[in-house]
């Protein structure tokens, strides 16, 4: 049975031992896991709408668009939206090796902490502890306020936890663009819950 991630403290999620995982294919968020089909959660034109929508946003990377990002609002139990990760092998083209469209690569559970850095950092460290307390063999990086990779003037920060499991990872973090930035190119904001494969992860560390 895979295990289920979510983002507050019920009295299940802290005392289920249901929970404990080492294999990022073991988890879901919001029922959904890596290796699923989008096409099973959302239409074709919603995903392709919103690979369109947010196809500028990793200019700070050497391969900006080998993955693509969507993301939806619905009646989550845990979270303001999901955002998915399906990789990008030609134009309008996305097709995995089990040749299935749009196969989900990463999965988010987002929540909008607009301009409330600090509301969000007092919710991740307690969502950080209780991944601690279920995850006491896994390794884990991270707690401090860095630059954001995806501003180049220096004026956004990210703060990022993250959990190194088989195959992936799991990280929780909470990002404070400048507004302007954020503005400018449409960026949620706020706090994060992200299972991603380990070349999905590899792919947002490969700066240019």
């Amino acid at each position: 049975m895979k295990k289920i991630l979510i983002l507050l403290f019920s009295l299940f999620l802290l005392s289920s031992p249901s929970v404990f995982a080492d294999d990022i294919l073991e988890l879901e968020i919001e029922g959904i896991s890596i290796g699923d089909s989008l096409l099973d959660y959302m239409t074709e034109e919603k995903i392709l709408s919103e690979i369109e929508r947010t196809k500028t946003w990793y200019p700070h990377l050497k391969e900006p668009y080998k993955y693509s990002s969507v993301f939806t609002r619905g009646k989550f139990l845990n979270y303001d939206y999901l955002g998915f990760y399906v990789k990008n092998n030609s134009a309008n083209a996305y097709v995995s090796n089990k040749n299935e469209k749009y196969t989900i690569m990463g999965i988010s559970g987002d929540r909008e902490y607009i301009e409330d850095f600090d509301k969000c950092l007092e919710e991740r460290d307690l969502i950080v502890q209780i991944f601690s307390n279920m995850l006491p063999d896994i390794e884990k990086i991270g707690g401090r306020n860095k630059k954001h990779d995806a501003d180049p003037s220096g004026n956004s920060i990210i703060n990022q936890f993250s959990f190194y499991m088989k195959d992936g990872d799991l990280s929780v973090y909470c990002d404070n663009f400048d507004e302007t930035f954020r503005m400018k190119n449409n960026y949620p904001e706020g706090l994060s819950v992200i299972i991603r494969t380990e070349e999905l992860n590899d792919w947002f560390l490969d700066l240019k």
